[in-house]
């Protein structure tokens, strides 16, 4: 893999000011921008839909990386994909035939995930694997922001990488939840491509030199 990816996460933006936000990103030097898209019914939490999707696209070339934590997710793909999404992700635990959902996301031009909650094994993942652009292991449990990670969470990244360097594949994996300077360093250690980041990236006072401490 290529050097690591901070990806900002929106959910622990000021959602008065989501413009500002993206400003605040692209400044930053971050690549990607993490979209937590939850229904109220698959997590406990409502945030926002495709469109404030299409209502960003126009002032950033970053990443718009979706992830739905929603019921079936299948029915928002063209959404997203119509709004301006370079990436969606879903949620195997929300999911029936997740080959069909990879395929169809693929063939609207846009990167294909998968999402695991802490609770959900990686096994799980295996047969969908070489179908896969990303690979998104949750470390903490969906729905809310400012949670602490996971630590065993990790263990689940580590038999990824593995996996992927005997089978030659070449999908990205992001963790989501907890994310700081300080449990970076364990989430890269264990093979993290992705770094999901909310409430310490938005915190910190010098939002540059944060993606570069992260990137390095």
């Amino acid at each position: 893999m290529s050097k690591i990816i901070v990806s900002p996460s929106f959910l622990s933006a000021d959602f008065a000011d989501f413009g500002g936000a993206v400003s605040e990103i692209d400044a930053s030097g971050a690549p990607w921008i993490h979209m937590d898209v939850m229904d109220g019914t698959f997590v406990p939490n409502l945030t926002f839909g495709p469109q404030l999707v299409r209502a960003l696209r126009g002032r950033t070339k970053a990443v718009f990386d979706v992830h739905l934590m929603v019921t079936h997710p299948a029915t928002f793909f063209h959404e997203f994909a119509d709004a301006g999404a370079n990436a969606i992700t879903f949620h195997l635990e929300a999911e029936t035939n997740c080959k069909k959902s990879l395929a169809e996301i693929r063939s609207l031009g846009l990167k294909a995930g998968i999402a695991i909650a802490p609770g959900t094994p990686y096994t799980v993942l295996e047969e969908f694997l070489p179908y896969l652009d990303i690979v998104l292991i949750m470390t903490v449990n969906p729905g809310y922001g400012g949670q602490l990670l996971i630590p065993e969470c990790l263990e689940k990244v580590e038999k990824l990488v593995k996996i992927r360097e005997e089978a030659g594949l070449n999908f990205r994996i992001s963790v989501d939840g907890g994310i700081n300077e300080q449990t970076a360093l364990n989430a890269k250690k264990a093979g993290a491509d992705v770094l999901v980041i909310g409430s310490a990236f938005f915190a910190h006072p010098d939002k540059s030199n944060l993606v570069k401490n992260l990137q390095n």
